[in-house]
């Protein structure tokens, strides 16, 4: 197989309320060198529960959790990462959402595209995080 999926999942389950029914995964690692992931939340992997619900802060915290543990899944680490798009719900957030998320990219300088939409997949998430990084070689 060419591409890894990281903990496939099918939306029929993870977003019951939405009737879906669409295979994803919580990202791909392609020809072996480049992770893509999905945007991430703050959302227990596991379990699928929401977490921190009206806390931008902690939000961030918990989906940079989220975000290390796959990178970690596919061979990989937060000093690899490339690319970040982050997306709040608030423009107000964004201080909150900033401060925390440079706790954990401090020293890794990845290009970064921050936007403001007017809501996301569940009302209870206010942030979003998505994340291309690189697997370096094993040399």
């Amino acid at each position: 197989m060419i591409h890894q999926r990281l903990r496939p999942f099918n939306t029929r389950v993870t977003y019951p309320e939405q009737k879906l029914d669409n295979d994803l995964s919580q990202g791909v690692v392609a020809r072996g060198t480049t992770v893509f992931l999905r945007g991430q939340v703050s959302q227990d992997l596991d379990t699928r529960e929401c977490l921190h619900v009206g806390d931008p802060g902690a939000q961030t915290a918990k989906t940079m959790q989220n975000i290390k543990m796959l990178l970690e899944e596919a061979g990989s680490e937060m000093a690899h990462i490339c690319r970040i798009v982050v997306y709040v719900t608030d423009i107000r957030y964004r201080e909150a959402v900033y401060q925390e998320m440079g706790k954990w990219l401090k020293g890794v300088f990845p290009c970064s595209t921050g936007i403001v939409v007017p809501a996301l997949a569940r009302p209870e998430w206010v942030v979003e995080i998505e994340v291309t990084a690189v697997i370096p070689d094993a040399a």
